[in-house]
């Protein structure tokens, strides 16, 4: 009985174990169907990949023009050389033969060459010379792809403007960085097929994605202009043997800039060598720090106070709120007593007295002391705000700094009286540029801009680039009379070196001095622009740390009038 029913027991457990086999095997077939059904383009190209070895093609970076369509940012041919480890089949040979044609330890290459992995790059940016000088030799594993190096034809030109790119092709500084998604092109791709063991299949057929160039850029900056003006700035850093010289021109009706200056300059295409002697290596404490400093933008990175160029603004401020007339006569002793401080006049045995026309040409402290009193501090603020002072440009260029202010509330009557002959305050040159600007242009405040328009590598695509403007910063009344009072001080007043017979020239002289204010070191600088009734250029120089006589009017001013006496000629021509 028990015999009966363990065969009873035997055979239903057998019949289950079949039933499973039978039920495993039907999802296993549908499963299988499935996958060579619906699934077979997946995993034939997953099966595929394992096969393919993937190499980019680098895109040609896109170019940078100026206004006159010259090339100041360019790509020059090169290639990156690389080692293929299951396809060498003389290591020894190949590492001789690359650490010599490279330049390279032979330790470094021996090292990458050995290494096993799919593909090693061993260097990048060979120069083609080079490139072809090894591939004559045809080393088995070798690879020799094209590639692009950023090329500057005019070397030291805009250095800190233009900036320049990485090893990678990617923007580091300057209009390189900040166009960078412009400039940019998309990598294509080769896909070479290789057995299982990595080697690449001879006479197979290669899938090739075409790289996409990137966008050329095409900026506002004349190479014509820049170079007038870099010529003169080297001279006059020469000269005054300053710590450096910066100059901005631009056009006051839609912020377009013609010339940015910062000198000395560095060469772009070797922008790891030292432009003032300098001999730090990568190794010494500071390098990164001095580096930066060689290639640092100072016309939007770095405030300074003023001085008499800022009582272009405090004018407009005391004219703007009716505080003062042009008929209107102050009293000049060569100082201002304000509280328990006696500021005095840069003429310190006085002026006498003077009209508020002779003060602006005489550039007199204590008229600019008073007429500020007269404004207030919470007015004189709304007007700074109006003119942008508060604010970043909104240039296109990285790094650009703010202003730096009194909190409103902390103005007391001698921060007042300092502010309004530009001290105890601190802006950007081309913050006062742009303020000035809204003052002469008859109200309207505009963004400061180096780019004009995009257009892609094959001309079929191209983009106007737009920027802010805001009107009403200014009245129309106030700012046809101080066009005429500038104007006036080149004619007549403490600007009179910047004049140029036959062109009418409007501007502002100013000699800040540093802090602390015991250093006796200087900025000597000049606001112009022309012509005085329609400006179409305005323009500012600073000379920073002048040795000898620092005075604006007596060294900045000539300096911009050297400029303007080539710039003025060409931009008639360049207009009719």
């Amino acid at each position: 009985m028990v015999r009966t029913k363990n065969r009873t027991h035997q055979k239903r457990s057998l019949f289950a174990v079949v039933i499973v086999i039978f039920l495993a095997a039907g999802i296993l077939c549908v499963r299988l169907g499935y996958l060579m059904v619906f699934e077979a383009d997946r995993y034939g190209a997953m099966a595929k990949d394992l096969h393919q070895r993937e190499r980019s093609i680098k895109a040609a970076r896109g170019r940078i023009f100026d206004a006159n369509g010259i090339e100041l940012a360019g790509n020059k041919p090169v290639c990156t050389i690389s080692v293929i480890h299951s396809q060498l089949k003389d290591p020894e040979t190949v590492i001789k033969i690359l650490s010599e044609k490279l330049e390279l330890p032979e330790k470094k290459v021996r090292k990458r060459v050995e290494k096993v992995s799919s593909i090693e790059r061993i260097k990048s940016n060979v120069e083609k010379e080079t490139a072809d000088e090894i591939r004559q030799y045809d080393l088995d594993g070798v690879m020799i792809d094209e590639d692009y190096k950023r090329y500057y034809p005019l070397g030291n030109l805009a250095s800190k403007v233009l900036g320049f790119t990485g090893s990678d092709n990617q923007g580091i500084i300057g209009l390189e960085v900040k166009y960078e998604s412009v400039l940019k092109g998309i990598d294509g791709k080769i896909l070479t097929l290789t057995t299982a063991g990595g080697t690449e299949i001879k006479n197979a057929a290669e899938d090739r994605i075409e790289p996409v160039a990137g966008n050329d850029l095409y900026l506002s900056l004349d190479v014509n202009i820049q170079k007038y003006a870099m010529q003169a700035a080297a001279k006059v850093l020469e000269t005054k043997q300053a710590k450096s010289v910066k100059f901005i021109a631009m056009n006051p009706k839609n912020g377009e800039i013609y010339a940015m200056v910062n000198v000395p300059e560095f060469d772009l295409n070797a922008p790891y060598t030292w432009n003032n002697g300098q001999n730090l290596s990568s190794e010494d404490k500071g390098y990164q720090d001095a580096l930066n400093e060689m290639w640092r933008n100072a016309c939007v990175s770095d405030t300074y106070e003023p001085g008499s160029t800022f009582k272009i603004v405090t004018a407009t401020a005391a004219l703007e709120d009716h505080k003062v007339t042009l008929s209107d006569t102050f009293s000049c002793p060569g100082f201002k007593i304000v509280e328990d401080r006696r500021i005095r006049c840069h003429k310190t045995a006085g002026h006498g007295t003077e009209t508020f026309v002779q003060g602006i040409q005489n550039s007199c402290n204590p008229v600019f002391m008073e007429i500020g009193a007269r404004v207030g501090a919470k007015r004189m603020y709304y007007y700074y705000r109006k003119l942008g002072l508060f604010d970043k440009t909104g240039i296109d260029i990285p790094g650009e700094a703010n202003s730096i202010m009194h909190k409103e509330e902390d103005v007391g009557a001698v921060e007042l009286a300092t502010m309004s002959f530009g001290q105890s305050i601190q802006i950007t040159p081309l913050q006062l540029l742009v303020a000035a600007s809204a003052v002469v242009n008859g109200g309207k405040r505009v963004t400061p801009h180096f780019g004009v328009k995009v257009v892609s590598a094959d001309k079929t695509y191209e983009k106007k680039l737009v920027y802010k403007e805001v009107e009403g910063a200014v009245s129309k009344e106030t700012s046809e009379t101080m066009k005429q009072l500038l104007e006036s001080v080149v004619a007549e007043g403490s600007g009179k070196r910047a004049y140029i017979e036959g062109f009418r020239i409007g501007g502002k002289t100013a000699t800040s001095e540093k802090l602390p204010r015991s250093s006796n070191r200087y900025i000597s600088s000049f606001l112009g622009f022309a012509p005085a009734n329609n400006p179409d250029i305005i323009a500012i120089l600073l000379i920073d740390e002048p040795e000898g006589i620092y005075y604006g009017g007596t060294i900045a001013a000539p300096v911009v009038r050297e400029i303007f006496e080539n710039v003025l000629p060409y931009l008639e021509e360049v207009s009719s």
